[in-house]
């Protein structure tokens, strides 16, 4: 059996209560293996945003007194139950987004690191002392938290964005109000019990449930929201980085990727085709930093080819369940569309499909172009789904320049034995990760996670997000 579904009823939290909305209403979650129905879900309204962000602001005053052993402890008490909840979570990521169970592992354990990692946060909440050139003068700076914290998550790494987002601003002393994807909101139900019974104090967590399109503005725009951050489409990044520009709320906003791989002539392929099939086959492609163009020095090019489609043709699409099963279903009829148009466009203009190409049922095959021009809508286009292009190059300038035209600059990857190449395209690409001889899909805890251009702006990650929701005071005292 692919699935274990049995529909469920999903309400908001909201001032440490379960409720519905106001209304009633309820909109459908569907499992994208098979489109049958899964979940039915409060259909969040502007009023149900309204009172979470309310139900935040009040719990603030107190928490963000509590003590950094306090918030340690509740935070490895959430790590605790994640932990004796690890069949539950796995389940909902398999049939809630449609993970196969190695990515859905291997997002349970990232996510576990990033709740510990955000415990170890609470004590690095902290200031300076600053020299002062008033005589006598006592001078130094204190962090303190922001406030209520606006949350939105993507639905291909449900569990990981939540962990670290959440986590982190809890952390340091803001409280949280969540809207999760609309394709994922059981995942972040189940994340929500664990905090309440980690002992979190009500309306320090939030969570609404909705269609984001309907209400996003609702927690964006509200004025009592002190700070945002965004995982998901560039479009819909500009629309909140227009509304915080406006409101002078500071903002994350990690967004879509069309990231590059080079791959020169003096690289160990045997090493490095494992590497290369995972950077944009995982997850069935749904994933922002995946590698969607390669650039392939020409003496390789033939062989490094026939190496990926040899790969492509043997990738599992087998029962979510088997770990060996790699590729996802692609997550809805939309997405599942735009890879269909983007592919059938290539091909009209002159594309060689040298694997895959085809459906099995919602998951599309591994798939690997070659003879992409400009004119093509994948050439440029994010395409999230397990299609990628590739290149030939007569030189690393010309895979430096190539892997440079494009709007956006989330994750990049070179592999080569020549270290200082290796070092100079670290250097100069314009992308906000880079990796040598590692694919694009790599994230840790601390590190600085993000992208630059059309990919984003700020990045995410323990340091990162302690800078990014805290702010700084400045305190004197005269002696």
């Amino acid at each position: 059996m692919e699935a274990k579904n049995e529909t469920k009823t999903l309400q908001h939290f909201i001032a440490g209560d379960w409720i519905d909305t106001d209304s009633s209403e309820t909109f459908e979650v569907l499992n994208p293996l098979d489109d049958s129905l899964y979940a039915h879900a409060a259909k969040g309204s502007g009023d149900d945003m309204r009172r979470a962000v309310a139900a935040a602001k009040a719990a603030f005053p107190a928490f963000k007194e509590t003590s950094p052993t306090q918030r340690e402890r509740w935070l490895l008490r959430v790590a605790e139950l994640m932990e004796e909840r690890q069949a539950e979570l796995i389940d909902c990521l398999i049939d809630e987004i449609g993970s196969p169970v190695q990515k859905a592992m291997f997002e349970y354990n990232k996510a576990l690191t990033m709740v510990r990692a955000a415990a170890g946060l609470c004590r690095q909440v902290r200031g300076e002392t600053i020299p002062s050139d008033a005589p006598g003068k006592f001078s130094m700076s204190i962090r303190e938290p922001l406030g209520v914290v606006a949350v939105i998550t993507p639905f291909n790494v449900p569990l990981i964005k939540t962990s670290r987002l959440v986590a982190n601003a809890l952390a340091v002393g803001n409280t949280v109000v969540h809207l999760p994807s609309e394709m994922a909101p059981h995942l972040t139900v189940l994340f929500a019990k664990i905090v309440a019974e980690a002992g979190f104090p009500a309306g320090t967590y939030n969570v609404v449930t909705g269609l984001g399109h309907e209400i996003g503005d609702d927690l964006t725009a509200h004025k009592d929201i002190d700070f945002v951050t965004f995982t998901g489409s560039t479009v819909v990044g500009q629309h909140i980085s227009e509304i915080c520009a406006k409101n002078k709320t500071p903002a994350t906003l990690e967004l879509g990727g069309k990231s590059p791989t080079v791959i020169m002539a003096d690289a160990d392929l045997d090493k490095a085709m494992p590497l290369v099939a995972r950077s944009i086959f995982m997850f069935g492609g749904q994933a922002c930093i995946g590698s969607s163009r390669f650039y392939v020095e020409r003496p390789i090019f033939d062989e490094f080819v026939k190496r990926f489609a040899m790969i492509a043709g043997k990738v599992g699409m087998g029962d979510l369940r088997d770990p060996n099963t790699v590729i996802a279903p692609i997550i809805s009829d939309r997405q599942r569309q735009r890879i269909k148009d983007h592919i059938a466009d290539a091909v009209a203009k002159g594309a060689t499909i040298e694997a895959g190409g085809e459906w099995e049922g919602n998951r599309c095959q591994p798939t690997l172009l070659t003879g992409i021009t400009e004119e093509m809508v994948v050439c440029k286009t994010e395409t999230f789904g397990p299609v990628t292009s590739i290149y030939p190059i007569d030189s690393y300038e010309e895979g430096l320049e190539k892997a440079n035209d494009t709007e956006y600059g989330l994750s990049s990857a070179i592999f080569t034995k020549d270290i200082d190449r290796a070092f100079h395209f670290a250097r100069n690409i314009g992308a906000g990760m880079c990796h040598i001889n590692g694919p694009t899909i790599h994230d840790e805890a601390h590190v600085p996670f993000g992208g630059n251009g059309e990919s984003g702006v700020g990045r995410e990650g323990t340091d990162a997000d302690m800078e990014a929701m805290t702010e700084l005071k400045w305190v004197t005292v005269q002696l």
